[in-house]
């Protein structure tokens, strides 16, 4: 039987657990055949003091002109962290051009988190991705990226009620399933999902530590469960439970991201509470 062929587009840090260091792995160990598009490449992620980066922008041009001679097809899309605006003109070239029958397309903004964009990012990027996640089937938005999205006020310790007004104010933007992460309420955190007029809510136990890349493997644990199963629900669970193990397994100072191969290893993040 044919695993489900996914095409993920974002960067590569050739240093440190994110993007996609954590993404091929992650959709591989999940039973997901992973191709990827690669945006550019970093010498490290950029929680350490010091970095490089090779835009790729050009070469991407160059892969998707051999793809469409090949008449390569992907059974679904999954974008993180692009980088640039214009790769999202690249990215809806890719949607139209390789997209197989029915073919989803997930994206998670990957543009800022507390309040505050990424160091990388403006004002023109926002309007870029207010227009991509026009073409989008699911986005991944933590809070931050949901404000900016709709021209919300970011409030910090927001309510759940409030997150749900920023959920509605950001449907009027896009008609993608909305898979709001990093939602918390008395001590848990979760996601808050709105399909087709409807929420509904995935919780765990907050853990009292943070650490970068863990967004990048929800996504990518919540991508490759969601073609499984279809269940937007179980796809939220299963990826918490695995960003949860994966923490338990990290030392609290480690700078590199999270022992999600450990995790990964040990199998028990899809199983049920």
């Amino acid at each position: 039987m044919l695993s489900k062929r996914i095409l993920t587009m974002q960067d590569l840090s050739c240093v440190g657990q994110c993007s996609l260091t954590v993404a091929l792995p992650v959709l591989s160990a999940m039973g997901v055949e992973a191709c990827v598009l690669p945006t550019a490449v970093l010498s490290n992620h950029t929680m350490f003091e010091k970095w490089s980066c090779l835009d790729l922008t050009e070469e991407v041009r160059k892969i998707m002109k051999i793809w469409k001679e090949n008449s390569f097809k992907f059974d679904a899309f999954y974008l993180g962290y692009l980088g640039s605006a214009p790769l999202m003109d690249i990215a809806r070239e890719c949607f139209k051009d390789f997209s197989a029958d029915g073919a989803k397309v997930i994206i998670d903004p990957a543009f800022g988190d507390n309040g505050k964009l990424y160091p990388a990012f403006d004002g023109q990027y926002v309007e870029e991705m207010k227009k991509l996640i026009k073409s989008a089937d699911i986005i991944l938005p933590n809070l931050t990226e949901a404000c900016y999205l709709c021209g919300a006020d970011y409030k910090e310790n927001a309510s759940v009620e409030y997150t749900e007004e920023v959920i509605k104010k950001l449907s009027a933007h896009t008609d993608a399933v909305i898979v709001l992460t990093g939602a918390e309420r008395n001590g848990e955190i979760g996601e808050i999902i709105y399909s087709d007029g409807k929420f509904s809510y995935v919780w765990d136990k907050k853990l009292p530590v943070r650490f970068h890349g863990t967004g990048d493997i929800f996504a990518a644990a919540f991508t490759a469960e969601y073609l499984d199963t279809g269940s937007l629900d179980k796809a939220c669970a299963v990826a918490g439970r695995l960003v949860a193990e994966s923490i338990k397994a990290t030392e609290p100072e480690h700078r590199y991201g999270v022992n999600f191969e450990y995790a990964l290893r040990r199998g028990t993040y899809r199983q049920s509470k």
